[in-house]
């Protein structure tokens, strides 16, 4: 689609010429003859770029350029002018112009500033749909009656500036938590910035997140300004908070209560505008009665408390995260789509999930990346992530789950292992499965391997312990 401008100026022969000219170049093109025709232009129909002269009668160019801005500040504007000077020029662009132009006009040069404009507003756009991109995927994903829950509560806190706890064991999503809400916030456009308390060694925190001063320790060659400092006019997320120490707690007590703060090795006061959310996998109850928490830090973070379940209590979760990961990494790793059989995901909602969201997002994307394409190889089994799981040292949930061998291998299980243990059970179950998969691909080993997502090699092996007859 071609590019809408606007030219306003008083001179006729200006627009006549102006709107040759850019017309023979693609771009569409309408006049105003005063700045009031131009301001009712622009509200009948927004233009890319606008042309304004600033020498005219009534409204001149500044003027009009002052309305403009004050009604759509992010309008892109040029001036041209038959008597610049440099603080004509200064004025425009304290106004917020884009460029400046001196009449006669030359034509190459005005082009070429279009030019900067369009790849400005391209730029723009693209930022525009990255910021979507990026919101989309930072939505606390889930169907479980407890991420509704914590879904609504984002959506009603996410508009006020009350200080947030995040409960939760890692790896359930408490970031995402932190993230959506500072997305949905009128906070969007300024910064979120992330500090991983227990990842920073205490003699440096204070510095991290207050900033430094120049020489105020051995290192210190220069000013660095502090997570607070960067954070201004945002939203300052303080990961693992249960691992600040107490002198670090104090003043960041301060710092909620007052919301000003000095540098290390400073005397200087710095005001800032920060909304706090902190998360923990700890009980910070139980942290404050063995003295490693203070209680009125507690209690000024635990304004609004959100509690993130973990992952094997939300099971009903397991099916629409996996299959969300599992196009994530086709995609990113540029395989064809696949789909899960009802048996993997039997398999799934059987695992305890100790590392809960996380530890099945590095799963799936191990799979997709271990398990060969083929022409059937579309779909994941059961046996990729029995595989990968046992050999990456994971244990199964298999007290009562005989129901998800008996759908992976077509066959009846006995209710019990009739005195076996675990690894006995195991290792039956996958004797089974491999010698069912070898006949329903008429014992072409190959084609077995590529089904079960294992190295032909290592189904060998598989074969010879097991005993199986080939």
């Amino acid at each position: 689609m071609s590019r809408f401008i606007l030219v306003i100026d008083d001179e006729a022969s200006i627009r006549q010429s102006l709107t040759g000219a850019l017309k023979d170049e693609g771009y569409r093109v309408e006049v105003a003859a005063s700045g009031k025709e131009g301001l009712d232009a622009i509200r009948s129909e927004r233009p890319d770029l606008v042309l304004l002269d600033i020498w005219m009668p009534q409204m001149d160019g500044i003027e009009t350029l002052r309305l403009i801005k004050a009604e759509w500040s992010d309008q892109i504007v040029i001036m041209m002018s038959g008597h610049g000077n440099i603080e004509t020029a200064v004025r425009a662009t304290k106004l917020g112009a884009f460029d400046f132009i001196e009449k006669p006009l030359s034509l190459e040069r005005l082009l070429v500033m279009i030019q900067n404009v369009s790849s400005v507003q391209d730029l723009a756009r693209e930022n525009h749909a990255l910021r979507k991109q990026v919101q989309k995927n930072k939505i606390l994903l889930g169907g479980s009656a407890a991420i509704r829950n914590i879904q609504e509560l984002i959506r009603r806190v996410a508009p006020t500036t009350g200080s947030v706890l995040i409960t939760g064991e890692n790896g359930t999503g408490k970031e995402l938590v932190a993230q959506s809400l500072h997305t949905l916030s009128p906070r969007f456009n300024k910064p979120f910035v992330e500090v991983n308390c227990a990842a920073i060694p205490e003699e440096l925190i204070e510095s991290e997140l207050f900033g430094h001063e120049k020489g105020s320790f051995t290192g210190a060659t220069q000013l660095r300004r502090g997570k607070f400092d960067l954070a201004n006019g945002g939203t300052l997320f303080l990961d693992e908070i249960g691992d600040m120490s107490l002198k670090t707690q104090a003043k960041i007590l301060r710092i909620l209560q007052e919301q000003k703060f000095e540098r290390v090795g400073g005397a200087q006061t710095t005001s800032v505008d920060v909304r706090i959310v902190a998360a923990t996998n700890k009980d910070l109850k139980s942290e404050i009665q063995q003295g490693n928490f203070r209680e009125d830090l507690f209690y000024r973070l635990n304004v609004i408390p959100f509690a993130v379940p973990p992952l094997r209590d939300r099971t009903e979760d397991i099916g629409l995260l996996a299959r969300h990961f599992l196009n994530e990494f086709c995609i990113a790793h540029g395989r064809l789509m696949r789909v899960l059989s009802v048996e993997a995901l039997h398999v799934l909602t059987s695992y305890q999930w100790p590392g809960n969201v996380r530890e099945l997002k590095n799963l799936i994307e191990r799979v997709i990346i271990l398990t060969p394409e083929s022409e059937d190889g579309h779909v994941i089994t059961a046996a990729h992530f029995l595989m990968s799981l046992q050999d990456n040292g994971f244990s199964l949930r298999m007290e009562e789950e005989n129901s998800v061998h008996t759908k992976a291998l077509g066959a009846s299980v006995p209710p019990t292992a009739g005195g076996k243990n675990l690894r006995d059970a195991r290792q039956e179950f996958e004797k089974e499965f491999i010698l069912k998969t070898l006949k329903e691909n008429d014992w072409n080993i190959s084609k077995t391997a590529q089904i079960l997502g294992v190295e032909r090699s290592h189904l060998h092996r598989k074969i010879k312990s097991y005993g199986i007859e080939t």
